[in-house]
């Protein structure tokens, strides 16, 4: 999981965000596994369909896999649990933290926009 063992100084593991597959929905398009940048599906060949190998290494509050699933086979929890997290472990002021860090290079894609 390197590289995506925190979100904004919050150990990772602590923020119960990742989809779960209704195999009984899934069509095993394969999709999810295509579309995903950081691993968390493969495709099980036996079964013709796609599992959830690592969860945490998804983005929290990402839901693009859910969004374009044609059959509607991926669930996220509520985005309360997120919304939760960015109050109660101060994700804000990392957040600003990394704006002050990144300012310049923000001035530069917008003049190039």
């Amino acid at each position: 999981m390197k590289g995506y063992d925190q979100w904004f100084g919050v150990p990772r593991k602590e923020i119960a965000w990742y989809p779960k597959i209704d195999p009984a929905k899934c069509i095993g398009c394969g999709l999810c596994v295509a579309i995903c940048g950081r691993e968390v599906y493969s495709y099980d060949f036996a079964d013709r369909r796609s599992v959830v190998v690592k969860p945490y290494n998804c983005l929290v509050g990402c839901t693009t896999c859910s969004n374009l699933c044609p059959v509607g086979a991926i669930e996220f929890p509520s985005i309360e649990i997120v919304r939760d997290v960015i109050k109660k472990c101060g994700v804000f002021k990392a957040v600003k933290e990394k704006l002050k860090e990144k300012h310049g290079d923000f001035v530069e894609r917008a003049k190039k926009c």
